[in-house]
């Protein structure tokens, strides 16, 4: 049986007409009959090829300012015939509908006049009506139509025009159906978006138009899929294809750093999404030697990330690691000639870009979104609860700990010292487990922790987390407090002259 179709006539109304003229002349040189409107009607008539005005098929002139131009049965009705129904056949002729086997038509740019923050008149009027629905039309009759909804498609339409000498199978026609209907779901969903940004309505609508096959999942049996403009976010330098753990790593590193933006030079090493070392000094060469100096055993095969540019310097410390990504805002000539000497190693530069407000993720059959935790703990959101106030440097360490606290997995304890991390607790079911964890590769590492900071995600209902951070060498505390038995924390404080502060904001990180 032949599914393929031979192209007579097409209806072509875009608003984008970068690379549709090869496709209009390709057309004409077929033979096929080309009906059009307005801006894209006076396009095609310059090249010198010609259209139908669709006025002279519906007897009707374009009005309200061009708000209603296609929306009539003999357009319709051109598109959604069965050319395989007597009945349908019988009406176009009693109609005097034309046939039209190829619709190009794509969509107002709403979502980037909603980016441009352009006024609302001006956003409603990129709402599109009559090019929605002919796509959807086109793409419903996927049988006996072709529909192109993007100029993405245009190169690859043009193709298919050359090589079946204006013949295209079933196979294609449905493939660029499920194209268009991804191009009209999109649409619908950002305008829903934009009507509901006050989330009045309990209704989540997701769409991502851009999409890559990742190597495989979180492990080798599951498959993984990347959805987003990555590279909106970063230019990719070197190095091998990201895989989904180092997008989950490299998410981690973004918004940890993010904490120290525009702050003296900060360097992070992360692992399995939590920081295993962290350090803010005068150089970048040496926030990135104390960072690694936190753990440099977990360090192996991590992510790298800097708040500043990386050096000539720098970069021959962080060749003697293996490491799997290293991200900064750029970097010197000479860095990057040292950096690539690791084939695989993956160099990115971070743009800027705002990150989304809500995250959202699986749960059970269905999902959770919440706000993006954007508190960071800060001197002036403070009280101190203790009769003893930190030192200066110590509410340095403090606030320093605090933000590494709110990017690490709950239960946590963060050890800081010097606006160094010395070692944390991390994703422990007891928050005292995650203190005796923290202090444990603390001392393995050979770290001082008399006058250190001790960091918490969440309050201490009893006084035993102090009482072990006060016999390590700990001086200082912050935490959110909220507990009706804070006084007991506060009095052994008070006691061993331990000073105490809290912020009021809890940051649980599951």
């Amino acid at each position: 049986m032949n599914n393929t179709k031979k192209i007579k006539s097409a209806l072509i109304s875009v608003f984008h007409k970068d690379g549709l003229a090869p496709i209009v002349q390709k057309l004409d040189e077929q033979g096929v009959t080309i009906y059009s409107t307005g801006g894209t009607q006076k396009f095609i008539n310059d090249l010198g090829v010609n259209v139908i005005p669709v006025e002279e098929v519906t007897d009707y002139p374009s009005i309200l300012g061009g708000r209603v131009k296609t929306l009539h049965p003999k357009v319709f009705g051109g598109i959604l015939n069965r050319q395989d129904n007597d009945s349908d056949i019988a009406e176009m002729d009693q109609y005097a509908i034309p046939q039209l086997d190829l619709v190009i038509v794509d969509l107002y740019p709403f979502e980037k006049t909603v980016a441009s923050g352009a006024p609302e008149q001006d956003i409603i009027e990129k709402i599109d009506i009559g090019g929605i629905s002919l796509i959807r039309a086109a793409a419903k009759n996927f049988k006996d139509t072709l529909c192109v909804s993007s100029m993405e498609d245009y190169e690859e339409v043009l193709n298919m025009l050359k090589e079946g000498n204006g013949e295209i199978s079933l196979e294609d026609r449905r493939r660029f159906a499920a194209k268009s209907f991804n191009i009209s779901s999109n649409y619908d969903t950002a305008i829903f978006n934009y009507f509901n940004s006050d989330h009045g309505i309990a209704s989540l609508k997701i769409s991502e138009m851009q999409g890559q096959v990742l190597r495989y999942g979180e492990n080798p049996h599951q498959k993984g899929y990347f959805f987003g403009d990555f590279d909106a976010m970063f230019d990719k330098l070197h190095g091998k294809e990201l895989s989904y753990n180092n997008l989950l790593d490299v998410d981690a590193a973004v918004n940890l750093m993010a904490e120290f933006k525009g702050e003296a030079p900060t360097f992070a090493i992360l692992k399995h999404n939590n920081a295993c070392g962290i350090a803010q000094r005068e150089s970048v060469k040496q926030a990135y030697i104390d960072a690694l100096a936190g753990d440099p055993v977990s360090a192996f095969g991590g992510i790298l990330i800097s708040n500043t540019s990386i050096d000539e310097a720098t970069a021959e410390e962080i060749h003697k690691l293996f490491c799997e990504v290293v991200i900064a805002p750029s970097y010197s000539e000479a860095a990057l000639e040292i950096l690539k000497g690791k084939k695989n190693r993956i160099l990115l530069i971070q743009k800027e870009v705002e990150l989304p407000g809500t995250l959202t993720r699986t749960c059970l059959n269905g999902a959770l979104v919440q706000d993006r935790d954007i508190i960071t703990d800060s001197a002036e959101n403070l009280s101190h609860a203790t009769n003893n106030k930190p030192s200066e440097s110590e509410l340095e360490d403090l606030l320093f700990a605090s933000k590494i606290c709110k990017h690490t997995k709950s239960n946590t304890i963060v050890l800081a010292k010097g606006k160094q991390l010395c070692a944390s607790g991390t994703g422990q079911t007891s928050r005292v487990d995650a203190l005796r964890q923290a202090i444990e590769k603390a001392n393995s590492f050979d770290f001082d922790l008399n006058g250190a900071v001790m960091a918490s995600d969440a309050f201490f209902p009893f006084p035993d987390c102090v009482e072990i951070a006060d016999k390590a060498g700990i001086t200082s505390v912050i935490q959110p407090g909220g507990s009706i038995k804070d006084q007991l924390s506060i009095d052994y404080c008070n006691q061993h002259n331990m000073a105490m502060v809290f912020t009021g904001t809890r940051h649980f990180k599951h």
